[in-house]
């Protein structure tokens, strides 16, 4: 596995709710989330999934901050169990405070994440779920050559949700 470049990525602890609460919270880091930003509540229950995931599965969303700062949490991503209609998929996610956007983070995040996900932790293949206007993330997923396989109707009276995978042998592909 390759070592991050400019991240760091941790486990996180209950001390880094509130700067999950703070990023997730922000109307603008939700722009194009249906449920749109998070209240307390929903953040406290959200969170706590979080760690329980960490707990369940030895793996999920970590804290991410640059190296040059590793005490300052600049957002929250990495793999989980996610239901996509009645199946659960393994789902590539990432929510970054907005002051962070547009230096490629997500994109060197979500290689990293890909990575992790073959070569430590043994799956065969990733998916991630995003709204179709949502065009910065389907850019950082094509760039990790993550491939469109199919829409979900998840947010009633409104587009389709496009999937993206990637499988372990595309990705062993890709690498070489």
């Amino acid at each position: 596995m390759n070592p991050p470049k400019r991240l760091v990525y941790l486990k996180p602890s209950k001390e880094d709710f509130d700067r999950f609460y703070e990023i997730h919270s922000d109307p603008e880091t939700n722009l194009f989330n249906p449920n749109g930003a998070m209240n307390e509540a929903k953040a406290e229950q959200s969170y706590a999934t979080l760690l329980d995931h960490w707990d369940k599965y030895s793996f999920g969303t970590w804290c991410i901050s640059e190296k040059a700062n590793p005490a300052y949490v600049i957002g929250f991503g990495g793999l989980d169990h996610r239901p996509y209609g009645t199946e659960l998929k393994l789902n590539l996610g990432y929510r970054f405070d907005k002051k962070f956007w547009g230096k490629g983070y997500a994109t060197e995040l979500a290689n990293h994440v890909i990575d992790h996900g073959f070569s430590e932790l043994g799956k065969k293949e990733i998916f991630a779920i995003v709204r179709p206007n949502h065009l910065a993330s389907i850019k950082v997923l094509e760039k990790c050559n993550m491939k469109l396989i199919d829409e979900l109707n998840d947010v009633p009276n409104k587009k389709n949700s496009l999937i993206y995978q990637i499988h372990k042998a595309a990705y062993i592909i890709e690498k070489q």
